[in-house]
């Protein structure tokens, strides 16, 4: 073994493997992997710390295997898209499972009493939403649609795309063609891609008003390719159908005989697979009975509003955009108007409200409920957990506590809080608090494999109140 080869010990999220140099400087080393012998290239010194990129593999790690996708790698122009396609697909899972649990211990000095069975699905195609990058190189004469680079602000040269929905992954090189083709060429940056189950809509992004003739191209290539074109000269909401009419853009849970229409710029989950087992358990958790009222926090189009309509007896759904508000009202609507008799929805309301200015006043105002569901985006639901710790340590009389809001006497917090998190350190964090401040105890957590190959971790908790 060369004097330079570093043992690589362990990965980290960005799936650098770590590895000490004999005076204990740490090196994070792109493209190496656990167990394995490696020499490597130094990009950055710290004083603590280095970066550096794999050069030579002296000995192979069982758990590496040969990316799929020819786009990734290390070498020049590789796609960022993806970013573990050379580790085997369970130990990706095992390494975001670790990093939840680490995360909750470093971060949130909290041990979950069960870990869950990390939720997993297909490992390709599962990407039915994605935000693809398109420029027109004058130099080449040619279009690239697709991600950036791995660590660039350029455009990868993507031919396929096997994490994409394998319809557009085939539709990248004829996509390529059309914006060629349009007169507005230079000034369209992006195509968001929303998949349904039955739809499968492209939003393109313009700066400049197309042409009677480029609307056509894409009708025409629309009609031959079965996709649904949207358009969006500005902000999300400027969004609009090319052509009115077809299909509506949609996704089935079947288990709860819920659809959900949604528009192409709406928050929807990227892996519609994982989603459903992702509702099933939260429900499964969640243990929502038909006597008791249930708040869903952070509820978007009613992913898991609708569904827990069809077992509580009361829900109420929180969202912080008006927008959003009304079109999970209309869902609820819709699919109320659909259920078969005997099988109504409970009592369901919908709210907006800036749920990151949280204050236990307004939590009280909100009215007991006997369970939560909480799926907030990155930031976490900070200011709500320490509005609910407020309250309970204002009640055991804490130092420093801030007085009970009023009303508060009769309010009681819930019992059970299924937390469904897309931020590993953020919910640590707020488990933290739930745990430590708000008298709860973590029961149960688990990763949720939303995006195989990327560093991205989606997890869930459980909260139960100590004493129930």
């Amino acid at each position: 073994m060369p004097e330079d080869a570093l043992r690589i010990d362990s990965i980290d999220l960005d799936a650098q493997g770590i590895a000490r140099r004999a005076d204990g400087k740490v090196v994070f080393i792109d493209g190496a992997l656990p167990g394995e012998w490696v020499s490597a290239q130094v990009t950055k010194r710290k004083n603590q710390w280095e970066a550096a990129t794999l050069t030579v593999l002296h000995r192979e790690s069982s758990l590496r295997v040969q990316p799929r996708c020819p786009h990734f790698g290390l070498h020049q122009g590789a796609c960022g898209g993806c970013k573990m396609q050379h580790l085997e697909a369970s130990a990706q899972v095992a390494v975001k499972q670790r990093v939840l649990e680490d995360n909750l211990w470093h971060l949130g000095k909290v041990k979950p009493e069960l870990m869950l069975r990390p939720i997993q699905g297909p490992t390709w195609g599962y990407r039915y939403r994605a935000r693809l990058s398109v420029r027109y190189v004058v130099k080449r004469g040619e279009v690239l649609i697709g991600f950036h680079e791995r660590k660039s602000r350029y455009v990868a040269d993507m031919r396929t795309c096997d994490v994409l929905q394998p319809k557009v992954s085939a539709l990248l090189m004829p996509l390529r063609a059309l914006i060629e083709s349009l007169q507005a060429r230079e000034t369209c940056p992006q195509i968001e891609l929303a998949a349904g189950d039955e739809v499968t809509a492209l939003v393109l992004r313009h700066l400049e008003p197309l042409s009677d003739a480029d609307q056509q191209k894409l009708r025409d290539f629309g009609a031959a390719h079965g996709v649904q074109w949207w358009l969006q000269p500005k902000g999300p909401d400027t969004v609009r159908l090319l052509d009115e009419g077809g299909a509506q853009l949609a996704y089935a849970l079947p288990e709860f005989g819920i659809t959900m229409p949604f528009k192409p710029t709406d928050f929807t989950q990227v892996n519609p697979h994982i989603n459903r087992v992702l509702v099933t358990r939260a429900l499964r958790l969640l243990q929502a009975q038909k006597h008791e009222r249930v708040i869903d926090w952070f509820c978007g189009l009613g992913n898991f509003t609708l569904p827990i309509a069809t077992q509580a007896g009361q829900v109420l759904g929180v969202e912080g955009s008006d927008a959003l508000v009304a079109r999970a009202r209309q869902n609820f609507e819709r699919n109320q108007a659909s259920a078969p008799a005997g099988q109504a929805l409970a009592a369901t309301d919908f709210v907006a409200r800036n749920l990151f200015d949280m204050t236990a006043a307004q939590l009280v105002a909100d009215g007991t409920a006997d369970r939560w569901l909480v799926d907030p985006p990155r930031e976490g639901a900070f200011a709500l957990v320490k509005a609910l710790a407020a309250i309970h340590q204002a009640r055991i009389g804490a130092e420093d506590a801030e007085p009970l809001p009023p009303g508060a006497e009769a309010w009681q917090p819930p019992q059970r809080i299924v937390y469904v998190s897309c931020n590993p350190a953020t919910l640590a964090r707020d488990a933290g608090l739930l745990v430590h401040q708000a008298g709860y105890r973590c029961t149960a957590a688990g990763a949720v494999n939303m995006f195989p190959h990327t560093a991205h971790v989606e997890s869930m908790a459980v909260f139960e109140r100590v004493g129930d």
